[in-house]
């Protein structure tokens, strides 16, 4: 194409201008997309969602005394009381002296289901079976000055291996050796043996018996009972048994509360005591 002046100039379709136009915006469109990718692809990774705790909500007690929660008619759960023990009862109440009746009535406790009733009949000691019993002042050797008046006699006249003439039984090997420091005002000169099975041998203890010539023994019911049983003890010669009725353990425990050593008692009891009780050559002391 020339103008007046002559000169050429080419001039382009009005098509292809629109259509390098439309190629250049299709190009911006596509590099805003490809800007739009990266940045959806850039983004910084989510955040956890941080979980809500959930909300105690304390039930509110009714009028009634009844949770809102629980039905109508459900019955309540009872607790359970707790049983009181031997320590429990004891420890509220003031110790009393023993005396004969509860003897008594320990042995038709224990025999009543076992026995008949003429056996029964037999078990019971008449009052003059008995010495006077400790009323919770005397100590141990002030009891039997008071109960064995004539002691110093006996003590003399005795010369029998295998037999004594005074028998203390107590519950435990501890307690025995207390009642031996105990009994130190009133034995004098004459020898006492210690009779539970606490690292002595049975055998040790009749051979010492078979030696010696021993006045006072001071031990359990379950050894003496042994040795009674093997002869290694004789009840010949014996006149006093006394029983450590009214000394209470760390548990404030008797003698006859504690359920292996009250049943040692009775057994040894049966075993030829409370005959010769009866009989009336050994009379029966509560300390």
């Amino acid at each position: 194409m020339a103008d007046d002046l002559g000169n050429e100039w080419w001039e382009e379709p009005a098509g292809e201008e629109q259509s390098a136009e439309a190629k250049k915006n299709e190009e911006i469109g596509d590099g805003n997309k490809k800007k739009r990718k990266t940045v959806t692809v850039e983004t910084l990774p989510s955040k956890k969602k941080k979980k809500q705790g959930k909300e105690c909500i304390l039930k509110e007690p009714t009028t009634d005394g009844k949770d809102l929660g629980k039905k109508e008619g459900t019955p309540a759960k009872s607790r359970r009381r707790k049983k009181k023990t031997i320590t429990d009862v004891l420890a509220t109440s003031a110790p009393k002296a023993g005396t004969p009746e509860d003897l008594q009535n320990l042995l038709l406790q224990h025999f009543s289901k076992t026995r008949s009733v003429i056996e029964l009949e037999e078990l019971k000691l008449a009052d003059t079976c008995f010495v006077k019993p400790n009323d919770l002042t005397h100590t141990l050797s002030s009891y039997l000055n008071q109960s064995c008046p004539k002691w110093a006699k006996l003590s003399k006249k005795h010369t029998e291996k295998k037999s004594i003439l005074l028998l203390v039984v107590c519950s435990s090997a501890h307690r025995t050796l207390e009642l031996i420091k105990l009994i130190n005002a009133f034995r004098g000169g004459t020898k006492v043996l210690k009779l539970f099975a606490k690292h002595i041998k049975i055998q040790d203890h009749i051979k010492q018996l078979e030696k010696n010539v021993i006045h006072i023994g001071v031990g359990t019911p379950g050894r003496i009972k042994a040795l009674i049983e093997q002869d290694g003890l004789s009840l010949e010669c014996l006149k006093y048994l006394v029983l450590d009725w009214n000394w209470r353990d760390q548990k404030l425990r008797r003698m006859v509360d504690i359920p292996e050593v009250k049943k040692e008692v009775l057994e040894l009891l049966e075993s030829g005591l409370l005959s010769s009780c009866r009989a009336g050559s050994v009379k029966l002391g509560l300390f």
